[in-house]
């Protein structure tokens, strides 16, 4: 993910669901106030790429057989008569969603298996409607944000952690989709493809057997903020995982397994069209160490020597830093292939300055600080996967076949961490 990021399906496919409360057929409309304010992300769930056509994220998450995960959801919602009831339901159904994405993930008779969209957007269409709920009791906003971040976290497999016994323990995490401006609302990400695939997948391999629990996270500089790679990874070094490998999307055409986390941020808009500039903030909770680069301890030449295809895999080692004596994010970095200086601030890290770059940061300086320096860490950034050529098609067999491609790769590279 460094700043950047195809059969046709036709878009007049079924009805679409449109937008909450009328994904679930048979809730009362008056359970949810639609005027209530929701996220740049949840926003989009009305995009469309024609005028006359379904919108696209509602849409993807039909195809996949989500529609009845969301409606079920919601009208339990509305039936909900309790704050602990609601902290309930939104755990459960968030976790409950996450698994049927796992396991969709790994069916051969599902609808294009590889796709990571219909969890992102059925994810999306779930919290708006507990943003728009009005429940028949009082429910503070805080108590409103508790409830979003527990189905959210669920969703992701951040609290679905448990890893199969005798076999070296991986954990991974992949990215959502980003930069959805327009006709790209269709992209998908296959780190976040990979990531399902991987989760509770056990391989055998020459080192032997590896088992792997994994989780998406997010495109935000807020819930990265509020420390959601460190509880993801944390909560799976606390399980004894072997190493900790964070992937998402980077260049074209290559792979590249990344040598430097560097702690700057760049800025680049998030999924909320947010920004942030400066050092990796802390996670309230967690051991921060304050490093301004560190270095992959993954066994880099073992993966770039794996003879993995179809696409080249590279060892990154560029950075860039302030240099020395000046204002960090003032003038120009230093950018080089060979050693940061001692003293100098981070202006990047090998894979950049946007969250991909910092959730290697944040996951290894939480291995750093936790004091687990004989585990293995990382950062993996995929080829970048284009969309497809049709501007108003939802899928095409070139895209399926690229994003299958990439994140069968994927899987075989982080089994030689």
């Amino acid at each position: 993910m460094i700043r950047r990021l195809r059969t046709v399906i036709p878009l007049a496919l079924g009805l679409s669901l449109l937008s909450l409360p009328a994904v679930a057929r048979a809730q009362p409309v008056a359970c949810f106030d639609e005027s209530a304010p929701v996220t740049v992300e949840e926003s989009r769930l009305g995009d469309r790429l024609t005028p006359d056509g379904p919108a696209v994220g509602p849409e993807l998450a039909r195809l996949a057989g989500f529609e009845d995960d969301v409606s079920s959801f919601t009208a339990r919602l509305c039936e909900t008569r309790s704050l602990s009831r609601a902290q309930q339901l939104a755990a459960t159904a968030g976790t409950g969603l996450w698994r049927a994405a796992v396991d969709r993930a790994r069916s051969a008779q599902a609808w294009d298996a590889y796709d990571d969209r219909p969890l992102y957007w059925a994810r999306l269409q779930a919290t708006r409607a507990l943003r728009q709920w009005t429940p028949r009791f009082t429910l503070s906003a805080g108590d409103r944000a508790r409830l979003v971040e527990a189905f959210d976290l669920g969703s992701r497999g951040v609290t679905d952690l448990a890893f199969a016994d005798g076999a070296r323990r991986v954990a991974v995490t992949g990215f959502d989709p980003f930069q959805l401006s327009g006709t790209s609302v269709r992209r998908s990400n296959p780190s976040g493809a990979a990531a399902l695939r991987l989760d509770g997948k056990v391989v055998d391999t020459p080192q032997g057997r590896v088992v792997f629990q994994a989780a998406v996270l997010p495109v935000l500089w807020g819930a990265f903020d509020q420390g959601i790679v460190e509880r993801f990874h944390g909560g799976a070094l606390g399980r004894g995982a072997q190493a900790v490998v964070t992937v998402s999307q980077g260049r074209p055409g290559q792979f590249d397994v990344e040598r430097w986390a560097g702690r700057w941020r760049g800025g680049f808009p998030d999924n909320n069209d947010l920004s942030s500039v400066g050092p990796a903030p802390d996670a309230a909770g967690w051991p921060q160490p304050a490093h301004e680069f560190i270095e992959t301890t993954l066994p880099h030449e073992r993966m770039v020597g794996a003879g993995t295809t179809p696409f080249p895999v590279l060892f990154n080692r560029s950075f860039c830093e302030w240099p020395v004596g000046t204002v960090p994010g003032e003038g120009f970095p230093d950018c080089r292939s060979d050693e940061p200086t001692p003293g100098a601030a981070a202006a990047a890290g090998s894979g950049g300055d946007y969250l991909s770059n910092e959730s290697m940061y944040r996951a290894n300086r939480l291995r750093l600080g936790l004091g687990a320096t004989g585990v293995a860490g990382g950062h993996l950034h995929t080829p970048v996967l284009g969309q497809p050529a049709d501007p108003t098609a939802l899928t095409d067999a070139a895209f399926e076949r690229e994003r299958r491609a990439i994140a069968d790769q994927v899987v075989a590279l982080v089994s030689v961490t």
